[in-house]
């Protein structure tokens, strides 16, 4: 009989070539496979496991070994606090994410704000902000109806009632008329022949939610040049980007007619989140 102590040596050292972090990947493999906290298995590093939990943490680290994600052979990932299910058919949320999120919480919105979240894949973006803001009024939308329903899956998980969603392309989930006060979005952004899209985790995540034509801009260029026709005056755009794309998103919203562009850096120092805000009036030729 295996014992913790034995069963996370093993794994490191399974893992020490194919995971940039086989320490954290075994203990959070091992808690799982025995529905534990990673707290338990500090406190009782010589308990011996039954064959049947040792087999089931084997089998994980090997799908960990040929490089699936950690959050996908667990089915959760923290975001915000949050306790999000993720599955192959969303995307892993990211740190970058959460800044997008604090940067739209500081600007001045209405109090009952109408938010639209586009491509929300696990729901992670909408579901942070409706958590924040409970006033809000949001709508999260996706392509994938997959992924929709892991999101809608998530809110109800949450109790968070003050979001809808919607199945459609971008604005074209939404019925004429609507308007908002603030879109946001974490857009497709990777160029198509990008190597880092065959390496790492990006591998196993959905490729239509990660990669976006020949310069990686041709969802951000598609959402900056509808959002216009919902957004009130006054009304906010926000989009996570390339850390090399910057002054591209700048130039698109610039030449869209929105005002007061700005843009922020991750923690990394990388330019990652740009918008601007829509003015009656504002140019809108392309």
């Amino acid at each position: 009989m295996s014992s913790v102590r034995d069963l996370l040596a093993e794994a490191r050292a399974r893992l020490a070539g194919t995971s940039p972090e086989p320490r954290l990947d075994s203990e959070v493999l091992l808690a799982f496979a025995l529905k534990r906290e990673r707290t338990w298995l500090f406190a009782h590093p010589e308990t011996g496991l039954a064959e049947a939990d040792a087999a089931r943490f084997h089998a994980l680290v090997q799908q960990r070994v040929r490089g699936v994600p950690v959050n996908y052979l667990t089915g959760r990932r923290e975001f915000w606090s949050l306790a999000l299910a993720v599955t192959p058919d969303t995307l892993i949320p990211r740190p970058e994410t959460e800044q997008l999120v604090e940067i739209v919480l500081e600007l001045d919105l209405p109090r009952n704000a109408r938010v639209l979240d586009l491509g929300t894949g696990s729901g992670a973006i909408a579901l942070a902000l409706g958590q924040e803001r409970p006033d809000w009024r949001l709508v999260a939308t996706d392509r994938s109806a997959a992924a929709l329903a892991v999101a809608a899956g998530n809110a109800k998980r949450l109790a968070l009632a003050n979001i809808a969603f919607a199945s459609g392309d971008w604005f074209d989930a939404l019925p004429a008329g609507a308007i908002f006060d603030l879109v946001v979005s974490n857009p497709p952004y990777i160029p198509d022949a990008d190597p880092h899209l065959a390496r790492g985790d990006l591998r196993f995540e959905p490729r239509d939610a990660l990669a976006s034509g020949e310069d990686g801009l041709r969802d951000l260029g598609a959402i900056i040049d509808r959002a216009p026709e919902f957004l009130r005056p006054g009304g906010w755009l926000w989009l996570e980007h390339g850390f090399d794309q910057r002054e591209a998103v700048m130039a698109m919203l610039a030449q869209r007619g929105f005002r007061d562009c700005r843009h922020h850096a991750d923690a990394a120092g990388n330019p990652r989140n740009s918008g601007g805000r829509w003015e009656s009036g504002s140019r809108t030729g392309t």
